[in-house]
């Protein structure tokens, strides 16, 4: 049946709603954009992050392989152990040691970076904030390197029910945008308590502040206060998305030039599962 047909409302209607997930289509996949843009902005990190214990790794196991062939040459002399070879063995111990440790860092690394990066659970489902923010900050921490002393203040709060990658999104949006106010060195807080029906995550930096005439503006899509290459004006935008239009809660800020700025998130701990299966991210 043509358009004519069914009438000039009702074909625009359809036209209408056909752009409304057309559009809704487009956001979510600038959302995929921003998300691997953000991704490859923290790789060189991991980088640095996988390589340095590797590094470790292979230049002990080289000391292992040596201490071997020294203990096997003290053995093979047929006499009792002696004190050298108790040595020998220290050393391998030692060593042994710091190899699980660097094993251990990888493992930490990886395992973030693969929960935050996971594609394969779109539905809601209950998270542990906590659990999702150490994982976003052990990602973080490679940007941050020594420069900025990140903190945590963590209340008693429950497990939410909520998309937890779009979550960790959210939550590594801010702490880039944290990091990169300050200039030099300097301190991020992170804090998390109960507040009724819902729990607040509160992030802070002690950066530069926002100007008073930029407060307005802060959340608009394509605005961004960074240098042209550092920042694509999106990561607010798309926040306040994923935490009002997709989570049914609030993101609020406040600010003091010279000072830092603080951005609130407010979740509700049991979702509106028809808001939210509605708002649910759309598949191509």
């Amino acid at each position: 049946m043509s358009d004519d047909c069914l009438g000039p409302a009702t074909a625009a209607a359809t036209e209408t709603e056909q752009l409304r997930m057309e559009l809704a289509i487009a956001k979510r996949r600038l959302a995929e954009a921003y998300q691997m843009v953000s991704l490859g902005r923290l790789v060189a990190g991991i980088i640095h992050e996988i390589n340095t214990p590797i590094g470790s790794i292979l230049s002990n196991n080289q000391v292992i392989l040596r201490s071997l062939e020294q203990l096997k040459t003290v053995l093979s002399a047929g006499e009792p152990p002696n004190a050298k070879a108790f040595e020998i063995l220290e050393t391998m111990a030692s060593l042994a040691a710091v190899d699980k440790l660097a094993c251990e860092r990888i493992s930490g690394v990886i395992r973030s970076l693969k929960t935050f990066a996971r594609v394969d659970q779109s539905d809601v489902r209950k998270a542990n904030v906590h659990e999702l923010l150490t994982n976003t900050l052990k990602l973080t921490s490679c940007e941050f390197r020594r420069r900025i002393i990140v903190e945590t203040d963590f209340g008693d709060i429950p497990e939410i029910e909520c998309y937890p990658q779009l979550l960790s999104q959210v939550f590594l949006n801010l702490l880039v945008n944290a990091g990169q106010a300050i200039e030099g060195e300097g301190r991020i807080t992170v804090r998390t308590r109960s507040d009724g029906e819902f729990i607040v995550v509160s992030i802070s930096d002690t950066g530069r502040g926002i100007p008073q005439e930029d407060r307005q503006k802060i959340f608009a899509p394509g605005f961004s206060t960074k240098p042209v290459g550092v920042g694509t004006g999106l990561g607010l935008a798309l926040s306040r998305e994923i935490v009002v239009d997709n989570h049914g809660g609030e993101i609020s800020f406040e600010s003091e030039v010279g000072a830092g700025t603080t951005f609130h998130v407010r979740l509700p701990i049991k979702a509106d599962r028809s808001k939210l299966t509605a708002a649910k991210p759309a598949r191509s």
